[in-house]
């Protein structure tokens, strides 16, 4: 192995906080990119949900089926 040690690792010979901030950014954007596009799409799911909803009540209402 390469490393002799966990602190070795975190350490990466002084650049460990360059290259973990890197991992972090990354996996932050991938989630992002996975996270957001579901919370958008069950948004307007709801959204449009809510819209045949009303609109079955208008239709009812009006004396249509």
């Amino acid at each position: 192995m390469y490393f002799d040690s966990l602190r070795a690792v975190l350490d990466m010979d002084g650049h460990g906080v360059y290259v973990w901030a890197a991992y972090l950014v990354g996996i932050a954007v991938i989630a992002m990119a996975v996270i957001l596009p579901m919370r958008r799409r069950k948004a307007l799911l709801l959204q449009l949900s809510a819209e045949h909803k009303r609109a079955q009540f208008d239709n009812r209402d009006r004396g249509g089926s």
